[in-house]
């Protein structure tokens, strides 16, 4: 049964980042994606395995899962055919549960997902020339009621675990078919090399879909951790960027323990404006979101911090807001570029998109002022997978309907 209870935080609270613990399986077997290699070596050794043998299996295992991607033990071919049922029989290799899977006509796909306990949640997946970008969603919900994003009109569910979160990564992969192939009985003469992004679709994380991240550091930290471990997805922290609204206190403790790259959700250049579009503002003001961005560890020329600004009508567009935005990044001496982000129009909502000129004049003005600012090419909206549409479609289609859909679809096919 879904356990339907929201998470009692109300906006301008910050939430105690207390990790909720994964919901046991009903059969009683141990889900192992999420865990590190420590975590894996204890469950061996607490299900009967001596030391060393508990850490054999788990450095095996842990390969298994995370570079060869596999799901199920008997592929686990350097590993003892009478000890696979063993392992079957306490642990499983889960995945999320895709309700529905879309394409959009310029090849952005979205998964609406489904976790164990019945919560559903997005991810986003985007193509492009020289690269392919994958939204993960760090929360069922969210918090911070930005006015112009449809998922911040969601209510927050609750936290996503580190195995939902690697999860979205790893079901990616099983769809674009990114596993390397071929046995791998012998784990002393593989090649880290084949685990690059190199040549592969899947090249880059956003962790800019559903929820904000630093409301749940603990269970991101630990996720991205995965992806990152040599040993483990093997995908560069520079590959990696991690979208904050501003929650101050956390940015430090990302820039150390995670070290990915940071992208900051301003979105307007006065206090005024930002209270009323990102309310998070009144808690954490411009100037101190700023100071944290200028003490941000690692961010250099090199790394350069992004700030991503939605482009909404006689709000935040004119030219003098493009000329303060200039100003606030100088004077924090910021290595900044900045993403300017058409807004993605959808039902009930307040504002409306700038226009093309508008857009393109503001963004002028910032390149004048020796700041990088490209216009974002939306992507995904035929499918509402656009920046700010992401919001389950639980909530948008019935059950009776989805069900509809697929019997048409397998009617079509056959």
């Amino acid at each position: 049964m879904t356990d339907t209870t929201l998470m009692s935080i109300p906006g301008q609270v910050d939430p105690v980042p207390v990790a909720r613990d994964i919901t046991p399986r009903e059969d009683g077997r141990v889900d192992l994606i999420g865990l590190p290699k420590k975590d894996i070596t204890a469950l061996f050794e607490g299900a009967g395995l001596d030391k060393r043998q508990a850490k054999l299996r788990a450095k095996q295992v842990f390969h298994w899962l995370y570079h060869r991607g596999v799901t199920d033990f008997e592929a686990m071919t350097d590993i003892a055919k009478t000890m696979r049922p063993w392992l079957a029989e306490r642990f499983v290799i889960g995945r999320p549960d895709v309700v529905e899977a879309q394409h959009s006509t310029d090849g952005t796909r979205k998964w609406l997902l489904k976790t164990s306990d019945g919560h559903e949640f997005e991810m986003v997946f985007i193509p492009d020339a020289d690269r392919g970008t994958l939204c993960v969603s760090s929360q069922v919900g969210c918090t911070l009621n930005c006015r112009f994003c449809h998922t911040g009109t969601m209510r927050l569910v609750r936290n996503l675990t580190p195995g939902e979160i690697v999860g979205q990564v790893m079901l990616a992969r099983d769809s674009l078919g990114e596993w390397p192939k071929g046995r791998m009985d012998d784990l002393g003469d593989e090649s880290e090399a084949e685990y690059t992004a190199d040549g592969r679709l899947l090249t880059n994380i956003v962790m800019m879909g559903m929820g904000e991240p630093l409301y749940n550091f603990d269970n991101v930290r630990d996720a991205l951790q995965l992806v990152m471990d040599g040993d483990g997805l093997a995908l560069s922290k520079r590959r990696i960027t991690l979208s904050t609204s501003g929650v101050v206190p956390a940015m430090a403790r990302c820039g150390e323990e995670i070290g990915v790259n940071l992208a900051v959700s301003l979105h307007a250049v006065t206090k005024e404006i930002r209270d009323e579009i990102v309310p998070i503002n009144k808690k954490y003001g411009l100037e101190e979101l700023l100071q944290a961005c200028a003490d941000y560890p690692g961010a250099s020329n090199a790394r350069r911090i992004t700030f991503e600004y939605v482009m909404l009508k006689d709000k935040n567009d004119s030219d003098e807001h493009a000329r303060e935005l200039v100003r606030l990044l100088k004077a924090y001496k910021l290595p900044a570029k900045v993403n300017l982000i058409p807004f993605n129009p959808w039902p009930g909502a307040v504002y409306e998109c700038s226009t093309p000129e508008r857009i393109k004049r503001f963004s002028d003005i910032v390149f004048e002022g020796g700041i990088s600012a490209p216009v974002r090419t939306p992507r995904g909206r035929d499918i509402d997978a656009a920046c700010g549409q992401l919001k389950t479609a639980a909530e948008k289609k019935s059950r009776a309907q989805r069900d509809r859909e697929e019997a048409e679809a397998a009617a079509q096919a056959g």
